[in-house]
């Protein structure tokens, strides 16, 4: 049986019209998926966030080159124990209010003041030797004084023992015949540090005239409960706190400072840790030692960049940051948190060699969001395979219907 061939052509007509609808639905889908996907937000839009608000003030994205990586160093070494607080050499002990002495006072023959005399069996006589006085141990009051018989009233807070018998010989002489003193403390009460926390024993320290560091107070206290790499050691000295990872004090001498009369050791439980997400072999919360990790550190526990993915210009680290700690390259005008902290998004560009410097100077905190964008390739590359398996599958739907 022969058919025409306009016969043909008709019967070929709803096939042809069939395959131009299968094909416009797909471009359709294909171009109603804007994105694709995605694993965040791209280089060129975190850089453009800097002029976007966060909580009504702006983000600052800060590109790490060596000024920047070098003041965030000094400021990291300038909230040290050591820098803050500083190290005085270690001094006798100071005499404060609940202190209890023991003052024993002795004057030279012929006594005066102390005056005593004994019988010489041997020479029918009296034989004058020094004499003392006997002198109950005295504590030291509220408004930092004591009494000491034929002195009177002394102000002994804030002195060591040695002032305090320099003073008490000065008063009495004339009186005494070339009179001594000797001032002992013992019954420290107000020379006392604070330790508490995640520690076996929390309570007060004494400090002896040896003077007491800030590791031996914690070891006094039974050391920290918990692993030394998950701890910190917060010091509050008067109105002054400052906070430490324990591990970093450990490493590092001029840390362990000396201590101080009323300072208050705080001992927390501080596990560390940094999310990595966008462009990285694996998206994960990221746990690190007190001592810190670099960002190179961080990157190479996450499995480094995906090579497939990642835009070697867009490593971000994303960080509430101290105002202090970019004050040069901050915006003065923009507002910051209640604890003095704004918004920072550090941006490191992988695709020079100076970077990978960088990256072994740039330290990660707590908190820290490490993302790496997606290069803009990516999705380009996305898009035009999704475009050809739609294209693959109309040309076999086409031939699918022209076989029929």
């Amino acid at each position: 049986m022969r058919i025409s061939n306009q016969a043909m052509i008709v019967a070929r007509r709803p096939r042809a019209a069939y395959r131009a609808a299968v094909l416009a639905g797909c471009f359709a889908g294909v171009t109603a998926c804007s994105s694709l996907g995605g694993a965040g937000p791209s280089t060129g839009s975190i850089r453009d966030a800097a002029q976007e608000n966060y909580s009504n003030s702006g983000i600052q994205v800060i590109d790490l080159g060596p000024n920047v990586l070098g003041q965030l160093n000094a400021h990291s070494a300038a909230t040290s124990f050591a820098e803050v607080f500083g190290d005085s050499d270690i001094s006798a002990t100071v005499i404060g209010p609940g202190d209890v002495l023991d003052i024993s006072i002795w004057e030279a023959p012929p006594a005066v003041l102390f005056g005593a005399t004994t019988p010489d069996q041997r020479l029918g006589s009296r034989l004058e030797t020094a004499s003392s006085a006997d002198i109950p141990q005295q504590q030291v009051g509220e408004d930092g004084k004591v009494t000491v018989p034929f002195v009177g009233r002394i102000d002994v807070a804030g002195l060591e023992p040695n002032q305090v018998e320099a003073i008490i010989t000065s008063r009495l002489s004339g009186r005494a015949n070339d009179p001594q003193a000797l001032v002992r403390l013992i019954q420290n009460e107000s020379r006392t540090v604070t330790i508490l926390g995640s520690v076996p024993s929390s309570g007060r320290v004494v400090l002896s005239a040896r003077g007491e560091r800030l590791l031996d107070a914690l070891a006094s206290a039974g050391g920290t409960r918990e692993p030394i790499e998950q701890s910190t050691v917060q010091l509050t000295r008067g109105t002054t706190r400052v906070t430490m990872p324990l591990e970093q004090v450990i490493a590092n001498p001029s840390n362990n400072i000396g201590l101080r009369a009323d300072d208050v050791i705080t001992v927390q439980h501080k596990p560390f840790s940094f999310v990595a997400l966008g462009a990285v072999s694996k998206n994960s919360e990221v746990p690190f030692e007190g001592a810190g990790i670099s960002l190179a550190e961080a990157l190479g526990r996450v499995g480094g960049l995906n090579d497939r993915r990642a835009d070697l210009k867009g490593v971000f680290v994303f960080r509430m940051e101290t105002r202090e700690a970019i004050d040069q390259f901050a915006d003065a005008a923009q507002p910051s948190t209640a604890d003095g902290r704004v918004p920072v998004v550090y941006n490191l560009e992988l695709s020079s060699a100076q970077s990978l410097f960088s990256m072994q100077d740039f330290m990660m905190r707590d908190g820290d969001v490490l993302y790496i964008s997606t290069a803009p390739g990516v999705e380009l590359e996305r898009f035009l395979g999704a475009l050809s398996s739609t294209a693959f599958s109309i040309v076999a739907t086409g031939n699918a219907l022209d076989n029929q």
